[in-house]
């Protein structure tokens, strides 16, 4: 699907397709336009089928972080208990994995476990 395509969709079908290509609900103030934008820059990363992990160490090698900036390193667990279940997520290279799917970040595990906003770093007790 190309930008025009994703600029003709309606409020609803941008929903839809933000839940399919990234893997959660779109911030509930996201304006179609904006939305359509961030899809079509989604996508275009998803097509290039490289890593996030690379790209994202790149640009904080680029803006001067350091590599003990990061929330987590990838092939650590994190566990966290809530309303007496136990929620595991692995880091990996390519996001968080949480119940056998790959999430882009730790707040949008932290939402679907509580259903509501969290810092997905402080609802997993991760230091920054």
């Amino acid at each position: 699907m190309s930008k025009a395509d994703f600029s003709e969709l309606s409020r609803e079908e941008l929903i839809a397709r933000w839940v399919e290509i990234i893997g959660s609900a779109p911030p509930p103030k996201l304006r179609a336009p904006m939305m359509a934008k961030i899809l079509t820059c989604e996508q275009q990363w998803q097509a290039s089928g490289k890593p996030r992990a690379v790209l994202m160490r790149k640009l904080s090698r680029l803006a001067g972080a350091s590599e003990t900036d990061k929330v987590a390193n990838h092939g650590h667990r994190l566990v966290r208990e809530w309303n007496g279940v136990e929620h595991i997520v692995d880091v990996t290279e390519d996001g968080y994995v949480w119940k056998g799917r790959t999430w882009r970040s730790l707040s949008a595990i932290a939402r679907e476990i509580t259903g509501t906003k969290w810092s997905g770093p402080r609802f997993f007790g991760v230091r920054t």
